[in-house]
């Protein structure tokens, strides 16, 4: 990966591991590396550009625009239920390219791992993100390993960019909500930021509540199929929807109202959250996509998301109008409106 890559013809009589974990040769770019290059990454993500062993992948896409998002993934625990580091990795970046309109085609991985890291844990992570990819049709096609001493990471952090097509005419993004326009959410809120927490066996009780990360490119294709006057799309993760919808408000210079009693949040998230202090609004999620679009097209839309298996509980949750400006209100279940702000610190740290 990168100039660790380049494995072509290398002769790589150093062992793979030392105790079965990674040490700091691995990270060396010498021979070490090539070996957890040919031995751990080339069979996980194996394709032509990849195998090519170069500095950079050359890849064919149609001529027209393209998108380009980059991300980086920190999570403790790395595996939790639902997920783990690599899955989310695939997901988060896959999403984020999709949420433009685009076709996510490629994704680049960086790797940086810490001294002491049980091989194990890697290859879980590697095949994870080769399902992940496989579902998503997607290809991980050139990327760079590091390793740092050990202390100085949380074993593993990953770092993706993703590459999509963009069809010529569509222009789906923050600053295109219109008054008029209904907001849609494809399923519950706050699963992931919830399963996370309790993998990390602080929260004094056992909970079955699982990560929605979800690679979510199949349900928008076919949502802009079936309504192709979508104005925007945004995965809520980090904040929640409520920081997410703050951001949109601000772009399109809007306001958009919630209906508090259309708030989808299952039992076993509002009883923790309720338990700890939480807004389901503020929770993070990695597999649901927000959607505004204009009203009339509201019923077929969620006909569509709710064929999908990732957006079977899709629910209409507010509308946008022209003032105030630049807010997110609540229209409260006794009828009281109130303001929705921004996550003003970090409610749940390493979630994403």
């Amino acid at each position: 990966m990168a100039e660790t890559l380049d494995i072509t013809g290398a002769v790589c009589p150093v062992p793979l591991v030392h105790n079965q974990q990674i040490v700091l040769g691995h990270g060396s770019g010498g021979k070490m590396a090539a070996d957890l290059i040919a031995k751990t990454f080339l069979p996980a993500f194996d394709n032509p550009a990849l195998r090519a062993g170069d500095d950079g992948a050359v890849v064919d896409i149609s001529t027209g625009r393209i998108v380009l998002s980059t991300d980086s993934h920190v999570v403790a625990p790395l595996f939790f239920p639902g997920g783990d580091i690599g899955h989310l990795a695939v997901c988060g970046t896959v999403n984020d390219v999709a949420v433009m309109g685009a076709t996510p085609l490629y994704l680049t991985v960086g790797f940086i791992l810490e001294e002491g890291l049980e091989l194990s844990a890697l290859e879980r992570v590697t095949a994870s993100m080769k399902a992940s990819a496989a579902e998503a049709g997607v290809q991980i096609v050139t990327g760079d390993t590091k390793v740092v001493q050990r202390g100085k990471a949380d074993g593993l952090y990953i770092s993706t960019t993703g590459v999509g097509i963009l069809p010529d005419g569509r222009k789906i993004g923050g600053a295109q909500a219109k008054p008029g326009d209904v907001v849609l959410l494809s399923g519950t809120m706050g699963d992931h930021g919830i399963a996370v927490l309790a993998a990390r066996g602080e929260l004094g009780f056992e909970t079955d509540v699982r990560s929605d990360c979800a690679p979510l490119n199949g349900l928008i294709a076919d949502l802009l199929a079936a309504c192709p006057d979508v104005h925007v799309l945004r995965d809520p993760t980090r904040g929640g929807v409520a920081t997410t919808l703050n951001e949109i408000a601000k772009q399109s210079g809007v306001c958009i109202t919630l209906e508090e009693k259309s708030l989808p949040v299952k039992p076993a998230v509002a009883s923790v959250c309720e338990m700890l202090g939480f807004d389901p609004l503020y929770v993070a999620n990695e597999g649901k996509v927000l959607v505004i679009l204009p009203a009339e097209s509201a019923e077929k839309a969620l006909e569509t998301l709710k064929k999908s298996k990732y957006g079977a509980d899709s629910i209409k949750i507010g509308t946008v109008s022209a003032a105030p400006a630049k807010r997110v209100l609540m229209r409260t279940a006794i009828g009281a409106t109130r303001v929705v702000d921004m996550l003003a610190g970090e409610m749940l740290p390493r979630i994403c």
